[in-house]
């Protein structure tokens, strides 16, 4: 349960009783009403803004009509006080049987707590990846890779209708490069000695193994024929060898992707050429010349005659070019049939995850987007930052097992991949990252993922212990949830259940926002309210987990904090990261 939406449901039902006894006008609009948690939390535990919004069109004054509805809220059950403050707003707070029954909630709903059904099965899909075939994964790859897999999580947990999906580079002039780079190592396995690596091809040692391959696969047919009996077939073999190379980079960070798409099958298919008849059929195309770009000129540029988009008709600062004055079409044209595709799929919801050099993209692929679609599609363009390795607060340099960079396998090897998904996702995607070797390793408050885990440990610890003092308490979730919860009084105990209470508004808010480090921060405040509850015990023996003379009681704090732990499972589940169940 959403509380707010369950509160929002009560307020929209007292507004419509208001109307029907006159107090209110027919026809009142209630769009822009809020239920939300207030900004001070000693103001209660959930606000609204219904008195502020409907007052004007109500011809009342914001106060008087605040204690309409106050009076209204206060004699709901589960709303312990409704109080009028500043210029209008009403502030709840809830009982503590109405948190204390969100327990049982969590028991019988397990890791699906938090579920939602806000999306509706709204298409979305999120490219996420999608660097060039050319070789392994590297460090900068990293961070995109979680925050795109992350995101799908949660928005598939908020009820949408998600696919994951990778777009292959395969092309462009690199693979070109990779053809040849492959050859010279099909050459080297036949035993010829190569020297050194010619500048402009790929010298990475991952090739060796793909000329092996070349030479099992072909045998000397090619060692010596003129490269364009060899090149067409060498580029399609070399980058699926490199995308096989990239799935298992992705798959030691658990990623897996549904749909591959070749940008290669763009211009097979005739898809460009189709996508550009669309736009010039709606309008969308003109003959033009571009205005020359700012700054110093390239000494090739000159004015000529190009087929333009006009993009500026949807938000973009220029119109893009979509034909050369020769014809062919530009590197945009292709990006524009993908994403013209994907609305053909139906996707209604679009989200690019690039890296924070495609700045400069942003609006021209939305301007597409919005055009090609007639506006009923919408992209998002998230922009991961680079990530910094440090160890010890100082720049750190990994030792580069494939030669020229440091591998996302080189990262996730020396850490762990919960770790990675983990740290990765402590900050917004927009901001700098740091990855400390020495903190992600520590076992220490400062530590998030560690935190969050020793939580979801513990927990595994207390019930393992009362298993064997209490061997009559049935520990299952079904009989847990048949506890006495009104025992559960301390306000260390209520605060744990309004944070446990939290997640299924987190879920729906960071999918809207599409924010997956909002669960990160979430689970760390989750984490913190449990710490500090055993903290308590630790001082207060009365507060202990196990109360090994009162059962009831010990049978509540088992039911609590099995639930914090499915709480905790489920927001690490969104993560991609495995819960750990000892430490």
């Amino acid at each position: 349960m959403n509380i707010f939406n369950h509160y929002t449901d009560i307020i929209e039902v007292i507004l419509n009783d208001l109307i029907a006894a006159g107090a209110l006008p027919e026809g009142c609009d209630f769009s822009r009403l809020s239920v939300e948690p207030p900004r001070d939390a000693s103001h209660g535990d959930v606000a609204t803004n219904a008195a502020m919004v409907l007052a004007k069109p109500a011809g009342k004054n914001p106060r008087e009509l605040a204690g309409l509805i106050a009076a209204r809220l206060g004699a709901v059950d589960s709303v312990e006080s409704a109080d009028v403050a500043g210029p209008g707003f009403i502030n709840l707070r809830i009982a503590n049987s109405f948190w204390q029954d969100r327990v049982a909630e969590v028991l019988n709903a397990g890791t699906s707590y938090g579920a939602s059904d806000a999306g509706a099965g709204v298409k979305v899909n999120v490219e996420y990846v999608s660097a060039n075939p050319t070789g392994p994964l590297h460090v900068g790859h990293v961070r995109g890779s979680v925050f795109g897999d992350a995101l799908s999580n949660l928005l598939a947990k908020a009820g949408y209708d998600v696919t994951k999906e990778y777009y292959i580079n395969d092309a462009g002039s690199q693979i070109d490069t990779l053809a040849r780079s492959a050859h010279l190592r099909y050459q080297e396995a036949a035993g010829r000695s190569i020297g050194e690596i010619p500048e402009g091809l790929y010298p990475g040692d991952y090739l060796v193994p793909v000329g092996k391959a070349l030479l099992a696969e072909f045998g000397d047919r090619y060692l010596d024929a003129p490269e364009e009996e060899w090149l067409d077939e060498f580029k399609v073999f070399a980058s699926g060898a490199m995308m096989a190379l990239i799935r298992e980079d992705l798959a030691t960070l658990g990623i897996e992707h549904e749909k591959f798409f070749s940008e290669k099958t763009l211009h097979d298919s005739g898809l460009i050429a189709e996508a550009v008849d669309f736009m010039d059929g709606a309008g969308l195309l003109y003959e033009g010349v571009l205005e020359p770009p700012k700054g110093k000129l390239p000494d090739d540029w000159e004015a000529r005659p190009q087929t333009l988009f006009r993009a500026t008709d949807f938000g973009d600062d220029v119109d893009r070019a979509i034909k050369k004055s020769d014809g062919s079409y530009t590197y945009f044209a292709a990006d524009i049939a993908y994403h013209y595709d994907k609305v053909k799929r139906g996707y209604t919801q679009q989200v690019d995850v690039l890296g924070a050099d495609h700045g400069g993209y942003v609006k021209r692929l939305k301007a597409a987007v919005t055009a090609l679609s007639n506006g009923k599609a919408e992209l998002d363009v998230r922009l991961c930052q680079m990530v910094r390795l440090l160890k010890g607060g100082k720049p750190f340099k990994m030792s580069k097992r494939s030669g020229s960079f440091i591998t996302m396998r080189d990262v996730v090897n020396e850490v762990g991949r919960d770790v990675v998904r983990f740290i990765m996702l402590t900050r917004k995607n927009e901001a700098q990252l740091d990855f400390d070797f020495d903190v992600v390793s520590e076992q220490s408050k400062d530590n998030p993922v560690f935190y969050v885990q020793y939580a979801h440990a513990r927990v595994y610890s207390v019930m393992g212990k009362a298993a064997q003092s209490l061997s009559g308490i049935d520990q299952s979730d079904a009989s847990l949830a048949t506890a006495d919860m009104s025992r559960l009084t301390d306000p260390a105990e209520i605060n744990l259940l309004k944070a446990m209470s939290a997640w299924p508004r987190m879920v729906e808010s960071a999918a809207k926002a599409h924010e997956p480090h909002r669960v990160a921060f979430y689970l760390y405040d989750l984490a913190s309210e449990f710490h500090s509850l055993w903290n308590k015990g630790n001082d207060d023996t009365s507060l202990r987990f196990i109360v090994e003379d009162d059962e009831a009681l010990t049978k509540a704090r088992l039911a609590m904090i099995r639930a914090l732990s499915l709480v905790i499972a489920s927001g690490l589940g969104v993560l991609g990261v495995t819960p750990a169940q000892e430490m």
